[in-house]
């Protein structure tokens, strides 16, 4: 192993700085104090900012709520798809990764599905989606940056197509949300929903979302799970409280890594994870290496993951030898997920990362590459990340 301090290259968990850890460690208080009060005001005000500012000149997108959940990103997208589909209700969901798929999957246990189905990684036919959505539809999803296969969904087309049926348009944007561009009035989203630990860059375990005011006319807590009332959830968040046990720790946590990014800025932020992301391509694509997702019509690369096709010698069983080659120089990626296990390897540029970060990064894929019997052109692959971080 190196001396270096671990780099956690992960689509998440993401580095976090010194001071959200530190907040996490404060002594306890009750969640029902004030004090608490005054942090659950904090985190959700800076939720709110990254929602609703999340463009290049910071602009106000939309209006709303938004709501901390305490649990990860899948109880966020349950509670949006069972408070607004009912009993019974019709759902679209797009599928091109992992995450598309989960969507389908809750729905299926609330409602009746319809899915766009595609191979994964490859881009979803905004066509296929029009033929899909009628005026039955109660809520299409969607996944905007599908970590499992770094794409960049066409959430403004599609948004359109609900909104010409007047469905309810759910967008899951964990891994942009914090990052990348998101724009809710634009794109017709009634509710985006992300998590801490991604490109907010905070400790993984609660999740948030947010309803704009067409979402909640629409909301029926009875609808949905007891924990996931969304109703109650409102009612308690009027007042500066989670309707259950909040983990006072994490929600100390998200509080300081919000203040962060408005500290930040979006504007400034989004530049930042594009070129990292971009660094990332373009060294991989100068390194010989192939990205694994081939982008079509209005679906672009995700500007905070970037999957990338394992080349037959370091694949499926023989995958190993190139994770233990990154990991023994304390970097970790991500492999691939379900039927990707062994195809794909995955980078984050999420998190507490700067330009030095990705070179290590670089580096360390293109030495374990190498010492793994793969023909790599590491010299190449450092020169063009300079290129594009300068």
């Amino acid at each position: 192993m190196s001396d270096e301090v671990p780099l956690l290259l992960t689509p998440g968990p993401v580095p976090v700085a010194d001071e959200v850890l530190a907040a996490a460690s404060e002594p306890m208080v009750s969640h029902r104090s004030a004090e608490f009060e005054a942090v659950y005001e904090r985190a959700r005000d800076g939720l709110e900012y990254v929602f609703t500012r999340s463009t290049l000149d910071e602009a106000p997108t939309g209006d709303g709520t938004a709501l901390l959940l305490g649990g990860t990103a899948t109880m966020a997208m349950e509670a949006a798809v069972s408070n607004l589909v009912g009993d019974g209700g019709e759902v679209v969901a797009l599928v091109n990764g992992k995450y598309g798929r989960r969507f389908a999957r809750i729905a299926d246990r609330h409602a009746s599905v319809t899915r766009v189905d595609v191979e994964w990684g490859e881009s979803l036919p905004v066509a296929d989606v029009a033929a899909a959505v009628t005026d039955d539809t109660d809520v299409v999803t969607t996944v905007h940056s599908e970590s499992s296969t770094g794409l960049l969904n066409p959430v403004s087309e599609v948004g359109a197509v609900a909104r010409d049926h007047d469905a309810a348009f759910v967008v899951d944007g964990v891994t942009s949300v914090g990052g990348d561009a998101f724009k809710l009035d634009e794109w017709n989203v009634d509710v985006a929903l992300t998590a801490a630990h991604t490109a907010l860059a905070a400790p993984p375990g609660i999740s948030a979302l947010f309803a704009t005011e067409r979402a909640v006319e629409r909301l029926d807590g009875d609808a949905g799970p007891f924990y996931e009332d969304l109703d109650w959830h409102r009612r308690r968040a009027a007042r500066s409280q989670t309707p259950f046990t909040g983990s006072v720790p994490l929600f100390r946590a998200l509080a300081v890594a919000v203040e962060a990014v408005e500290a930040e800025g979006m504007p400034e932020r989004i530049r930042r994870h594009r070129t990292h992301a971009s660094a990332f391509r373009e060294a991989f694509r100068s390194m010989g290496l192939d990205l694994f997702a081939d982008p079509d019509g209005p679906t672009r690369f995700s500007n905070t993951v970037t999957a990338v096709s394992l080349p037959e010698a370091v694949s499926g069983d023989d995958a190993e030898a190139f994770f233990e080659g990154v990991a023994a120089r304390d970097v970790r990626v991500a492999g691939g997920q379900a039927h990707l296990d062994g195809r794909v390897f995955r980078v984050s540029n999420m998190g507490d990362v700067d330009g030095d970060d990705v070179r290590r990064g670089v580096e360390a894929v293109g030495e374990a590459m190498a010492d793994a019997g793969v023909d790599v052109d590491l010299e190449a692959a450092l020169v063009a990340a300079e290129e594009r971080l300068d």
